[in-house]
C-alpha cells in the first residue's frame, strides 16, 4: 500500500501521466516532474549479478541522484570498486585506480537522474547518446502502455527507450550495438516496487540479438538511508571503503 506523501505526489502529476507527449523530449519533463513531486535523492542495495553459464558475484551499490554511482565487488577486502561521477568512470582494483575516462551512463540517466536533475540536461545528454527526441508514439510491454522514444512505430532497429505511462518509469532500451555489426542490444528494467516516494527495479536483463547475455537481481533496496550515506564515497581520490555495508 503506497504512503500517504507517494499518493499524494501520484494524484499531484496525474494530468501530466495522461497528456500525450508529442516529442520524447515531452516525455522526459514528465518524468522530472514526476521526481520534482516526489522521489529518493540516496539508494543502496545488494546486486546478484548472474552470467549465463551460472557464475554469480555480489556487488553493493550505492547511488546519489544525480550522476554519481559507486559499485563495490565483493569481497570488500578486495578494494575493487567501479565510481561513476560527472559522466566519467573510474575503476579501482586493490584500492588503486586503474582506469579514468569519460563515460555518459545511459541507464543512470534513464532510470535515476532524470528524476533528480533539470529535464533540458537529460534532454541534451540523451541527444549526444544518439536517440532522436523528436519520434514518440505509444506501445505496449509487458502488457502495460509505454511510450517508445526514439523510433518510429515498427521500428525495431533505431536506438530507442522505452518509458511506462502509468507509472513513468524506464523499461526498456535497445539499439545497434556500437562496436558488433549485425547485433542489438537490448536492456530490460523489470520487476519494478515502490521505494520511498518513488520506484526501482528489482532486476535487469541484458540481451545480445535476444539472448540473454547478464542477470542483475537488486536486494534489500533502500531508499535515503538514516543515518545518510557519506559523500566522501563518491569521490574520485584515494580510494576508501563504502562504509554503509559490511561483509
Amino acid at each position: 500500500m503506497f504512503a500517504l506523501p507517494l499518493l499524494c505526489a501520484l494524484v499531484a502529476v496525474a494530468p501530466s501521466i495522461h497528456q500525450d507527449p508529442g516529442t520524447g523530449a515531452d516525455v522526459i519533463r514528465m518524468m522530472q516532474a514526476r521526481g520534482a513531486a516526489g522521489w529518493y535523492t540516496t539508494v543502496t542495495f545488494v546486486q546478484r549479478t548472474k552470467q549465463p553459464d551460472g557464475a554469480v558475484a555480489t556487488w553493493y551499490e550505492a547511488l546519489r541522484v544525480p550522476g554519481m554511482l559507486r559499485i563495490d565487488i565483493a569481497p570488500l577486502a578486495s578494494q575493487t570498486m567501479m565510481l561513476f561521477r560527472n559522466d566519467s568512470i573510474y575503476r579501482y582494483v586493490k584500492g588503486e585506480l586503474t582506469l579514468n575516462r569519460p563515460l555518459v551512463h545511459p541507464l543512470l540517466i534513464l532510470g535515476f537522474d532524470v528524476y533528480g536533475q533539470p529535464a533540458e540536461t537529460t534532454i541534451a545528454a540523451l541527444d549526444k547518446l544518439g536517440y532522436d527526441l523528436s519520434k514518440v508514439h505509444a506501445g505496449e510491454w509487458q502488457g502495460r502502455k509505454v511510450w517508445v522514444v526514439g523510433a518510429a512505430a515498427g521500428d525495431t532497429v533505431s536506438k530507442q527507450f522505452w518509458i511506462d505511462q502509468e507509472r513513468l518509469v524506464f523499461v526498456r532500451d535497445f539499439g545497434p550495438h556500437p562496436q558488433k555489426e549485425g547485433v542489438v542490444t537490448e536492456v530490460q528494467f523489470n520487476k519494478y516496487v515502490p521505494l520511498g516516494q518513488g520506484w526501482i527495479e528489482t532486476e535487469v536483463l541484458f540481451l545480445e540479438n535476444g539472448v540473454l547475455t547478464l542477470t542483475e537481481e537488486y536486494l534489500e533496496p533502500a531508499a535515503d538511508p538514516v543515518p545518510p550515506i557519506d559523500d566522501a564515497i563518491f569521490e574520485a581520490g584515494p580510494y576508501r571503503a563504502p562504509g554503509w555495508i559490511k561483509e
